[in-house]
């Protein structure tokens, strides 16, 4: 008989655990006993899985015992407390967070770019999920890098607030709302008012002028990759989408390719799909990816602007694909090959 795994997912009333835990009973993952940590506040809540209400624990030290699998998505501080205590216990973490991502002892892994580097989980007991908006664009690039070699990356983003959790979700709801109403607006999670808005800026700032969350796809893509060398310069916006980042990425490359030649080379690769006739105004957006996990490409194009340059359009559901599908793929290949 298959082997099934005792599977832990800590945030789990989080809006990427809720999501974990749809996700695994989609890929019917072989779980023999689930738990649901989050934080005090919500002991005592009953979430569904597999037809049962099991009941949610407190995430702490002590939770992890017996546990094969533990899928983080607690926030990053929570994992740096709750994960290296979940990895004594003898759990393999899959982390969400950027708490580890960096951390040359942990491997940053997506599925259908690195697999290989899940191997390296056994110096801290520790995997870590790339930022959502790096996962997208190296699922697309990593065929077209395999075949001209990728030298430098051009990317500009437009996220939706559900990257953001819950409450972002909330507030734009609210003043969508409120301006049909028209009555004030609240404005709490965003620095200004995110309906009929974008705003350029996700994360903090740094000292160089970009924010964390451009930083993360540099420095992301780079390890995800094995590609140092790669120049990456990233604009990332938050948008007024509920569900789905979308992504404008030029990229150029060491030789000639051909608009035609990355389409042949995106149709065959996993995790992929070409969604690209703009004659017909097909293109991906994102209130068609919301729900899928796959990544959409379309409105591939010659770079006008370098010799041996694409331009490309990239969507995906940053829920799934960008945080809880990802983390799941990564389990089942832990469960396959090292387990």
């Amino acid at each position: 008989m298959p082997r099934s795994y005792s599977v832990a997912v800590a945030g789990a009333t989080g809006a990427v655990g809720q999501t974990m835990r749809q996700v695994l009973e989609e890929r019917s993952f072989p779980v023999r006993e689930i738990r649901f940590l989050a934080s005090e506040r919500s002991v005592g809540k009953e979430l569904p899985f597999k037809g049962e209400m099991i009941p949610v624990r407190k995430l702490d030290h002590d939770s992890f015992s017996g546990v094969d699998i533990a899928l983080f998505s607690a926030g990053g501080d929570r994992s740096l407390t709750f994960a290296p205590s979940a990895a004594k216990a003898g759990a393999v973490v899959i982390d969400n967070s950027s708490a580890w991502r960096m951390d040359p002892q942990v491997p940053l892994v997506v599925p259908e770019v690195n697999p290989h580097a899940i191997a390296d989980y056994r110096t801290k007991g520790i995997i870590a999920n790339p930022n959502c908006s790096t996962i997208q664009m190296v699922v697309a690039l990593k065929p077209l890098h395999d075949f001209a070699r990728i030298t430098r990356i051009v990317v500009s983003t437009y996220q939706a607030v559900s990257g953001t959790g819950q409450k972002a979700i909330t507030e734009l709801e609210g003043q969508v709302k409120a301006w049909a109403s028209g009555a004030p607006m609240d404005v709490q999670v965003y620095p200004h008012q995110i309906a009929f808005n974008c705003l350029p800026h996700i994360d903090s700032f740094l000292e160089n002028g970009y924010t964390k969350e451009e930083m993360k796809m540099v420095n992301e893509t780079r390890k995800i990759m094995d590609a140092p060398e790669i120049r990456v310069v990233a604009t990332t916006v938050r948008v007024p989408v509920f569900y789905g980042h979308s992504e404008s990425v030029n990229v150029e490359f060491e030789r000639p390719i051909s608009p035609e030649k990355a389409r042949e080379l995106l149709k065959r690769a996993p995790g992929v799909k070409i969604v690209d006739d703009p004659g017909k105004n097909v293109y991906p957006m994102a209130i068609e990816a919301a729900g899928q996990d796959l990544t959409f490409v379309g409105r591939i194009r010659k770079d006008l602007s370098c010799e041996n340059g694409l331009a490309l359009w990239i969507v995906a559901d940053n829920i799934r694909k960008g945080a809880a599908t990802n983390a799941v793929q990564i389990a089942e290949i832990l469960a396959e090959k090292y387990l």
